[in-house]
């Protein structure tokens, strides 16, 4: 036994049964997901790309576009790509491809910001986003999978914690350069993405070396089997009530990119503090993230409802500092950016937690199935008009997901808690 794995046991603790090779694993999970992690924070199409689009001159319709190009992108090929995945019988080359698809179009949106502006550049890097949000989609139906062979359960949730907490640093200090750094941002963001592109690679190449056991041979099943799935949302009433205002709750993570553009309505001093931005942005992560995971083990039903309400309140706050003219000064558009971030974390762990509880337990796959559907499809419906409303001005479109999330939290009080839903009753 070698020291590092030594080290290992005496850590994790020997009582669990032992994974062949799990303490090289668990490294290469840690370093892999921290990689992509990180990229996925200096690309960020809430902000980065965002900004990037509008410093190019893009009309605001591809900027609109980002969000739902990547978050719908990566929902719905799950229904085609999860089937194939599944009957691969070492699952570790299709996250590690899909990283590799992920650094190859990092550096695609990088030529096009170099070579490319105006409609020319939002045709290109919207392009390459929905070539990446396919990569994201295999690499998320693959991992947990593969995490959940190589690693033993009481150590999972230290890699990917410890991937995160490095994640957040790196976006810290991309920020602090953004803020403070002597130059010029549009370098700083052309320099953040090509590490983004390299992250990618790298962690691509590390991935590989996991020690995966092969699995037996699985049957691939049908696309349309899964797309059967949907019957779910009218068969049970409560899921279809999930579903709406989980729909509904899309506009927190719409939102952003309107509030990039209305600082650059409001001059260039407002739209170059990008730094300030993500700076907001990962701080709100951190601060929230631990405190709406503890409320919703109380109520996930709640954490619905108050990120509902506290998003449509950050929104109207945001509303009311253009209307007062102070959307200009160096803090109005961050405090209602870390406002609204925090409502998003809230979303992204109310919707999980109360998923997996309500569910009954042979219909979970089901029901997450049938819900990332909808809400894929939901995604690029609200966020082409949220693109084609902007073309009136950001401030239309942000009152539009303020209303969203505001009747989501009204629609969110008429779920039942979700252990009374799960068990039936």
């Amino acid at each position: 036994m070698s020291l590092r794995e030594y080290a290992f046991e005496e850590l994790s603790g020997a009582d669990e049964e032992k994974i062949e090779g799990e303490a090289g694993n668990w490294l290469r999970h840690a370093a892999s997901l921290g990689l992509t992690k990180s990229a996925d924070g200096l690309f960020d199409p809430k902000l980065v790309l965002s900004w990037l689009l509008t410093a190019l001159s893009v009309p605001s319709v591809f900027v609109g576009l980002l969000v739902p190009i990547r978050e719908a992108g990566a929902l719905l090929p799950q229904l085609l790509t999860a089937p194939r995945i599944h009957a691969m019988p070492r699952r570790k080359w299709a996250w590690a491809g899909a990283a590799a698809v992920q650094g190859l179009m990092v550096g695609a949106i990088l030529l096009a910001a170099l070579t490319l502006e105006g409609a020319a550049a939002g045709w290109a890097i919207c392009i390459a986003l929905a070539v990446l949000a396919l990569g994201r989609s295999v690499a998320s139906v693959s991992y947990k999978d593969v995490l959940g062979k190589t690693v033993s359960q009481s150590r999972r949730g230290a890699a990917t914690g410890t991937a995160a907490t490095v994640a957040a640093g790196v976006v810290i200090v991309f920020a602090g350069l953004l803020i403070w750094a002597p130059v010029a941002r549009m370098n700083l963001v052309i320099g953040a993405l090509c590490v983004a592109a390299a992250a990618f690679l790298l962690a691509a190449v590390i991935f590989v070396g996991l020690s995966e056991k092969a699995t037996p041979d699985e049957v691939e099943t049908s696309p349309l089997g899964a797309l059967a799935q949907l019957k779910s949302l009218w068969r049970d009433p409560v899921l279809g009530r999930f579903v709406i205002v989980r729909g509904l709750l899309v506009s927190t993570s719409l939102a952003p990119p309107y509030l990039v553009m209305m600082a650059a309505n409001a001059g260039n001093e407002a739209f170059q503090r990008l730094g300030a931005l993500v700076l907001a942005a990962a701080v709100a992560s951190l601060l929230s993230s631990y405190v709406w995971g503890r409320l919703a083990d109380r109520s996930s039903r709640w954490v619905l409802v108050l990120a509902g309400g506290s998003g449509a309140a950050a929104l109207v706050l945001a509303l009311g500092l253009e209307a007062l003219g102070l959307v200009g000064t160096i803090w109005a558009l961050p405090l209602a950016l870390f406002a609204l971030m925090i409502a998003y974390h809230g979303v992204r762990q109310g919707r999980s937690t109360y998923l997996v509880d309500m569910s009954p337990e042979d219909k979970r796959l089901e029901y997450a199935a049938a819900a990332n559907t909808a809400i894929g499809i939901t995604l690029l419906g609200t966020g082409v008009f949220g693109a084609l409303a902007s073309a009136a001005g950001p401030g239309w479109t942000i009152g539009l997901f303020a209303a969203m999330a505001g009747l989501a939290a009204v629609i969110g009080l008429g779920l039942p808690e979700a252990e009374a839903a799960g068990s039936g009753e």
